[in-house]
């Protein structure tokens, strides 16, 4: 197919209108009109139907500007990608991470983030998935272990474990438990065992299985966990980066916890020079920096 059809394809199938689109093109109506009655002859299909109100995909139309719809913006992320090459930092990044980690830790600094480069455009993708980073799923990866995947540059930025939290509230009424078989009296809350999650945390469940707790919350993810623990359900396995966002936390039985997790910044070679890289990994770094401080002098009040 001509690419330079498909183009006016697009601009007519977005603007509604033979007019709008030549005006957005800078062409005549007529030249317009010939070049989709060309592009419907070399497919042999109808690609609009004429409406005294303006022109109306085609079952077929609505196939094709799908396409170019898919076409424009891929040609758009690779137009901001060469542009990466300047100084001025935007466009779009497109960041994944786990459920809990973007939630309760990266979404609530990502203002610092905007207010340095008010222009970009961060989709901040929440999933326990891994998506694949080579074949340009997302562009940078927050990952709870190291990536396998090759052609990845990879960061390794702290670690953490999980915990028990409870908030002060709930130990005044409920009493703080001093050893594992006091947990018995109380409410556990964490993910189900078979919920996909990093597995020192699912051996630190495993672990407390073996205590007769009688009453248990499960939860799918680390959000809906903090959740229940700040109104008072229980004590929850919770990471433990959320000590300096939930002030109201109690850690309970400070010698329990979960292995160590190394948390990991990956992102393709081919991105090495991006701007928009640079400067979230940047941004991560000065984060994680300032989280590592905060959470020595936590340990040390304690």
């Amino acid at each position: 197919m001509d690419w330079d059809k498909l183009r006016i394809f697009h601009a007519v199938a977005d603007a509604g209108s033979l007019t709008h689109a030549g005006d957005t093109l800078h062409l005549s109506q007529s030249a317009v009109s010939r070049q989709i009655r060309a592009l419907e002859e070399s497919l042999s299909t109808t690609l609009f139907h004429r409406h005294a109100r303006g022109l109306i995909l085609t079952e077929q139309g609505e196939l094709l500007f799908e396409a170019t719809r898919a076409m424009a913006k891929r040609l758009d992320a690779a137009a901001a990608r060469i542009r990466d090459s300047e100084e001025e930092v935007y466009g779009e990044l497109r960041v994944t991470t786990a459920t809990g980690f973007g939630t309760l830790w990266l979404a609530p600094r990502l203002s610092k983030l905007y207010d340095k480069y008010p222009e970009l455009k961060i989709d901040l993708m929440l999933e326990e998935r891994v998506l694949d980073l080579p074949m340009r799923e997302a562009d940078v990866a927050i990952r709870m272990k190291e990536p396998s995947q090759a052609d990845l540059i990879r960061k390794r930025l702290m670690n953490i474990r999980m915990r028990l939290f409870a908030t002060r509230s709930y130990l005044d009424e409920h009493g703080t438990p001093q050893t594992m078989d006091d947990l018995s009296s109380h409410r556990l809350i964490c993910q189900s065992p078979n919920a996909n999650q990093v597995s020192a945390g699912a051996r630190l469940i495993e672990e407390l299985n073996e205590y007769d707790i009688r009453s248990k919350l499960f939860v799918n993810n680390y959000f809906g966990v903090l959740q229940a623990v700040l109104n008072d359900l229980g004590i929850g396995v919770l990471p433990d980066y959320l000590v300096e966002s939930a002030p109201d936390l109690v850690r309970v039985l400070p010698d329990l916890q979960s292995g160590e997790v190394p948390v990991f910044l990956a992102y393709p070679e081919e991105l090495r020079h991006s701007k928009r890289i640079e400067v979230f990994r940047d941004f991560i770094t000065e984060e994680i920096n300032a989280h590592r401080r905060n959470m020595r002098e936590e340990e040390e009040t304690e």
